[in-house]
């Protein structure tokens, strides 16, 4: 099974979606939620985590498209592993997170496990209310200097923004933001030039 999740609905999930595909998971096994993570109330995880059985293989593009919540992330982790029996594989960090790996180890592995999930679910979550930030700051620099947000003329949106930092952070690649955005390649890059010059006003 593969679970991927973006945080809205004008975001694309294709990049997590080409991983799963080309691993070979078949397209009834994939999920996809395009929903914030600050819960688990996704239909989509909400179906697959019904499905869930013993021996069964998870996989994820990275621990943040779990949920965002890290105790959320553990308290998942630990009910798929260990009360189900299924395992979960971190497409972005294999060496350290894929479960099977710390089934082999017995206790100590439950330890080991338990440990790398703490510090990696609360780094993921410290990133998030950073971007969070970010992207409020963003808003509230766009706005001051009269951008209207939902505008299709303008698009320097909150999704824009997102992306934006997502693009900045070296997260994503240009071209991939442009597919999110649904932006040409000079459209994209005058928006950018536009959306900068208005950080660099504000912090005059």
């Amino acid at each position: 099974m593969g679970y991927g999740r973006v945080s809205a609905k004008d975001q694309n999930p294709e990049r997590q979606l080409l991983k799963f595909r080309e691993i070979g998971i078949d397209g009834r096994y994939i999920f996809v939620d395009k929903l914030s993570g600050k819960d688990f109330n996704r239909p989509q995880y909400q179906a697959m985590r019904l499905m869930i059985r013993e021996g069964d293989l998870i996989y994820i593009d990275a621990l943040d498209r779990l949920g965002r919540d890290y105790e959320g992330i553990i308290n998942e982790w630990k009910y798929v592993t260990r009360e189900v029996k299924a395992d979960i594989v971190c497409l972005d960090n294999e060496t350290l997170f894929d479960s099977r790996k710390f089934k082999t180890m017995g206790d100590f592995g439950k330890v080991m496990e338990d440990q790398f999930l703490s510090l990696l679910a609360y780094v993921s979550e410290q990133e998030r209310k950073k971007n969070k930030q970010r992207q409020a700051e963003g808003i509230q620099v766009a706005k001051s200097d009269g951008v209207k947000f939902g505008r299709p003329k303008i698009e320097i949106n909150e999704a824009f923004i997102e992306v934006y930092q997502e693009w900045k952070t070296g997260m994503i690649t240009a071209t991939f933001a442009m597919k999110q955005l649904g932006m040409k390649h000079r459209t994209f890059y005058r928006r950018l030039r536009e959306y900068e010059r208005l950080l660099e006003h504000s912090n005059q």
